[in-house]
């Protein structure tokens, strides 16, 4: 008996230690490999803008990184704003309604730039053959002082016509302005990709596609509260490395990309993910770097007061990006290419 007692000791402090050993290796682990930083970003419209944030979600592209991206639907490029501001998203991919509120005070700045110039087209009624036929009539636009807006301003300024030339109602969706150009609403209306595919199986013609004017504008960059960018410089850098990889696997891999965002649209229409892919991805830079040239084109499109005097200087910061150029990080990101 003594000697079965003495058996089980030994098997006891045997278990107590496996146990202990399976405890600090649990904990080794867990050291090593921390919980993922979450990222909540934030984007306004379904196009083709959006997708190198998709396709960061599906491959888990952000893992590799330390961050965790949560995708989050806000319709409308000012209200999406808003919330940058109260601190609801921590990144707004979203283009000039970020300058309106720079000019009105908020703390935020542009820290990438993914689309510099207006990825829109105009489409319209019968009645509207081209862009002086506006006159008097009702165009449809996504949010004011958004970039819907700002392209039709500086579509109208081409051909010296300004919007007090016409009646313009504003909608939340795309796919609400294509509503109510179907419907008579509206005579013409400003669209992105994949809208644009829609609007041309509905039988509108295309008038004038914006984006081959090529005019400089801040069409859709992430946008970070200045206080974050301060107290958290670690993180931002760490989503613009994930950000990187989703703009260069969007590229590299256009099945994979078509397929990430094709449920967004709510469509098993590969046509539509081709739509938005087409009319999106050849605009996708290298390196996102925000253009100074993009600023002032967005402040010329804007009507805020301060918007004539304002230094595009004071709308962006390029050091993370720079930061990330000098470390050998896009050289290792895209090797020989």
């Amino acid at each position: 008996m003594p000697q079965m007692s003495s058996m089980k000791a030994k098997f006891f402090a045997l278990l107590c230690l496996i146990i202990l050993l399976m405890i600090a290796i649990g904990r080794s682990l867990n050291a090593a490999s921390p919980s993922p930083t979450i990222v909540r970003v934030g984007y306004p419209q379904l196009n083709g803008a959006v997708i190198p944030l998709w396709t960061i979600q599906e491959g888990k592209l952000d893992r590799p990184y330390g961050v965790d991206f949560k995708p989050i639907y806000i319709p409308g490029g000012s209200r999406l704003t808003q919330t940058a501001v109260s601190g609801d998203v921590d990144i707004a991919l979203t283009g000039g309604a970020v300058i309106n509120a720079i000019l009105s005070g908020a703390e935020l700045m542009y820290i990438a730039l993914q689309v510099p110039t207006y990825a829109f087209s105009l489409y319209g009624r019968p009645e509207v053959k081209e862009v002086s036929d506006l006159r008097g009539k009702i165009l449809g636009v996504i949010t004011k002082g958004a970039a819907s807006d700002h392209a039709s301003i500086a579509l109208l300024r081409v051909h010296k016509m300004t919007q007090k030339d016409m009646k313009v109602l504003y909608f939340s969706r795309q796919q609400d302005a294509l509503a109510a150009l179907d419907k008579g609403i509206v005579n013409a209306a400003v669209l992105s990709a994949p809208t644009t595919l829609m609007a041309r199986r509905l039988g509108y013609k295309q008038i004038v596609n914006i984006g081959s004017l090529k005019l400089p504008y801040t069409f859709i960059g992430a946008a970070v509260n200045r206080s974050l960018a301060r107290q958290n410089p670690e993180v931002i850098k760490s989503f613009l490395k994930a950000f990187m990889a989703g703009l260069k696997a969007s590229k590299d891999q256009p099945a994979f990309a078509k397929q990430s965002s094709a449920r967004h649209f709510a469509s098993q229409d590969p046509e539509i993910a081709d739509e938005a892919y087409n009319s999106f991805v050849p605009l996708f830079p290298r390196v996102p770097y925000v253009l100074e040239d993009a600023v002032r084109g967005t402040l010329a499109a804007t009507d805020h007061p301060k918007a004539a005097t304002a230094d595009p200087k004071m709308f962006f910061d390029n050091r993370f990006l720079q930061e990330l150029e000098s470390s050998g990080f896009v050289k290792e990101l895209y090797g020989n290419k």
